[in-house]
Order: C-alpha cells, then sequence, then structure tokens
C-alpha cells in the first residue's frame, strides 16, 4: 500500500492503470513501452525517488524549474510565513506581492524595462509577450525560430514546432514566420517588408536540445530588429535566473530585448507564476485598459512572494561563484568522457549548467536516457530532436555529487554505446 494522506493506491502498477484510465493515457503508456517506468515519490535536494524506491539524480529539473532543488527549505519556510497573511489575491486590483515582485525583477534588467506583467505558468507569459508585442507595433506576424518551443498555450503554440501547432489546428503560417537558427539572412528576409511586430527567440533554444547562437548572431538579430521597426521578445524561461553564469542569458550575449519572458525556475517549484517585463513601448496598453489582459491566479500572490526568494537566491555572489565552478567541474568531466567514447558521444553544447550532449545516433539520447535511468539519473532527450540529451545540472549541486552524476554518466554513455554498435553490429550482419 503507498498511502499518501490525501489519496493511496495499493501498487504502482494500480498507480500506471489509473493513470491511463484517468489522466493521460497516451503519455502514460508511451513511457511504459519505453522502458522508463518512472513514477516520482517523494523528493528532496536533487533528488527523486521512484514508488519502487529507487533513487535518482534529477539533471531534467523539468526545465529548469528546480534549479533551486525540490522542495527547497528556504522556499519552504518563505511559503509558510507567507501563508499567515497572503493567500492568491485578487487580479482586478493593486497588489502589495505583484508591486514588490516587479520592483525586484526590474532591478535585474536593462533600463529600458518599466513593468511587469503576470501569468500563471510560462506559456502564457509568452502570449501576453505576444499581445504585447502587437499592440505596440499593430501587426500581427510574430518571428521564431525552426524547432523553437515558447510552450503550448493559445500564441505561444503558433510560434514553435509544428508537432504541437498542427495537432490543435493552430499553425497560422500567415501570422508566424519561422525561419532556421543561426541564419541572420534568413531573419533579414523574414523581417525585411517592416510588417514584423516581433521577433521571439529562446536565448539557447531548449527542446531543440541547445544549440548554441553562433558569435555575434542574437545581437545581429537585435540589430536587424531595430532596422526593421520589430521587437525583441527574450524567452529567458529556460535560461534565465543565473542559468548561464548571469542573471539572465540574454544580457551575456549583449542583448538588451524590448520584452523579457521568465517563467518555470522563478517559481522554485513550489507556486505557479509567469513574469513578462516589458519596456516603455510594450507596456502601452497597459494605459489604454489596464484590464486587457487579467488572469485569475497569474502573480498569484503566494507565488510573488516565492519568486522574490528566489530572486533573492540566485543573486547571492557564492551562488553565482557555485554555477561556474559547477559547470567547469562537470564540462571537464564531460571531455574526459567524450575523449574515451568520441565515436558515439560526438558533441557538448555548454553555456554555464545549460548543457546539450550529442550522440551520433538519430535517436542517441534516448539510449543514453535509459541508460542513465537503470543507473539512478533522471535526465530526457530533447523532443526535437532526439540525438541530443538535456543535461541540466542545479545551481545548488555539491562537489560531491557533481562527482558522482559524472560517474554515472560515464558508465551510462559506456553502455549505451555499446547497445547501439551491438544494433549496428546486427544490421550489417544481416
Amino acid at each position: 500500500m503507498h498511502d499518501y494522506g490525501f489519496f493511496s493506491y495499493e501498487s504502482k502498477d494500480e498507480f500506471i492503470e489509473k493513470s491511463k484510465a484517468f489522466w493521460n493515457p497516451g503519455k502514460t503508456q508511451s513511457w511504459q513501452d519505453f522502458g522508463v517506468d518512472l513514477v516520482i515519490d517523494r523528493r528532496e535536494e536533487y533528488f527523486l525517488w521512484d514508488m519502487s524506491g529507487k533513487r535518482l539524480i534529477d539533471v531534467h529539473l523539468n526545465g529548469g524549474t528546480y534549479s533551486l532543488g525540490h522542495r527547497n527549505p528556504e522556499l519552504i519556510a518563505t511559503i509558510e510565513l507567507a501563508m499567515k497573511h497572503f493567500d492568491m489575491g485578487n487580479h482586478h486590483f493593486p497588489s502589495l506581492a505583484r508591486t514588490a515582485l516587479a520592483e525586484a525583477l526590474l532591478k535585474t534588467c536593462a533600463p529600458n524595462m518599466r513593468y511587469v506583467i503576470y501569468g500563471s505558468g510560462g506559456g502564457e507569459a509568452i502570449d501576453i509577450a505576444i499581445k504585447s508585442a502587437r499592440h505596440a507595433k499593430q501587426r500581427r506576424k510574430i518571428v521564431s525560430v525552426i524547432k523553437a518551443y515558447h510552450g503550448h498555450t493559445g500564441l505561444a503554440v503558433c510560434a514553435g514546432d509544428q508537432r504541437f501547432s498542427e495537432l490543435f489546428l493552430s499553425d497560422r503560417p500567415d501570422e508566424f514566420i519561422q525561419v532556421p537558427f543561426n541564419d541572420l539572412n534568413a531573419m533579414e528576409d523574414a523581417l525585411r517588408k517592416r510588417d514584423v511586430a516581433a521577433v521571439i527567440m529562446e536565448t539557447i533554444p531548449a527542446t531543440y536540445g541547445f544549440p548554441m547562437p553562433k558569435e555575434g548572431y542574437l545581437t545581429g538579430v537585435k540589430r536587424l530588429c531595430e532596422k526593421y521597426d520589430a521587437l525583441y521578445i527574450a524567452d529567458e524561461v529556460q535560461t534565465g535566473l543565473m542559468r548561464t553564469g548571469e542573471m539572465w542569458g540574454c544580457y551575456k550575449y549583449g542583448v538588451e530585448p524590448d520584452i523579457l519572458v521568465t517563467g518555470k525556475g522563478i517559481c522554485g517549484g513550489m507556486y505557479p507564476i509567469g513574469c513578462v517585463v516589458v519596456s516603455e513601448e510594450c507596456g502601452a496598453w497597459l494605459h489604454k485598459d489596464g484590464f486587457g489582459h487579467m488572469s485569475t491566479m497569474g502573480g498569484a500572490e503566494l507565488g510573488c512572494i516565492v519568486a522574490l526568494k528566489v530572486l533573492e537566491i540566485c543573486e547571492r555572489p557564492e551562488v553565482r561563484s557555485m554555477v561556474h565552478y559547477i559547470a567547469n567541474l562537470i564540462g571537464r568531466r564531460l571531455e574526459q568522457i567524450k575523449a574515451i567514447y568520441g565515436d558515439f558521444f560526438v558533441g557538448i553544447r555548454q553555456n554555464g549548467v545549460v548543457m546539450g550532449l550529442e550522440f551520433d545516433h538519430p535517436k542517441g539520447a534516448m539510449y543514453v536516457m535509459k541508460a542513465l535511468y537503470r543507473n539512478g539519473v533522471w535526465a530526457i532527450f530533447s523532443t526535437l530532436d532526439p540525438r541530443v540529451l538535456q543535461f541540466k545540472p542545479g545551481l545548488l549541486l555539491t562537489r560531491n555529487l557533481t562527482e558522482e552524476l559524472a560517474d554515472r554518466v560515464e558508465v551510462s554513455i559506456a553502455q549505451a554505446r555499446a547497445e547501439v554498435l551491438g544494433l549496428k553490429g546486427k544490421r550489417a550482419a544481416a
């Protein structure tokens, strides 16, 4: 019996069947078919425990949601204290906590930023960003990159990969234009008619496997936006909050956006929130009709208070130093592993603790993910490029755990390589 106080299940098998019956049959079954039967039970720091009791080091972090670890004690204490005075609040009225968080967020951004607008998560925040850009420029067209991912809500899904937009008949090629990543000529071709409201860019595209921007690419996109009177939206949901070693990845690349979006990690994994930081121009609708976008749970006051603590932790000098230390340590170990297994493990994409590991097989990261799972590490392949493993160590990882993680990664890559080479050998023999 697995009794959680609020609900219970006789067994893991019973839970899996109920998950298929009452929640999401396709997603539940796909993981079973894939051989990953993870059902997250207990979680603490950078560890997950399956219902079976199996312990895993988490380097997926749900896209960076748990950059500060699962159930971070400082965040638990913060929300417990906040609940003595606050609840979600009322989205119609001026809010103590929303205003405090907005002021703190603006201090982390360039001087051109003026207001903060709230959603309940990253997807809604992207919707707000697109709506704000369209209002500011009075144009509909949005440019994003091929294989982008910006969320699954109404406008966000239109700016992402066709796999998700076409499923719900949300593909709008006349309004949402996509160009190849790292191609400034294609970007200029998309902008030269001066009919685009904004370019939306993940600073490093996450679901595409974290391909790194070429030197000068992001600043080049910003210059093109200025040249052709379009706005620049920085999607910092997975690259913000110190994951590149700086608070916001776009600034590390020398880009001052007109709109900056943060989600996932800003909630600390404790209370959902998404934030949109905008310039005066992009926030013009707030003067025209402050009720133009309403979100009952957007900017919930408990979430704002948790986010304030997340910002404070991320801004600590020792945390910045630790991110650089972890990045260097794990980066060196990965290079050593690649030197041994370079015929399979062929590339490391890295900026801080934002990492993508490349493998020489169309689904190489899937094999590595399964091997990692067997060896007590949870990471996930890139949905839009399964050659690449998304690899996202936490900001507060200790040296000992980093070393343990690297050891488990080396064993897992060796096992996945042997499996892939064995399959190649069988095909060759056939």
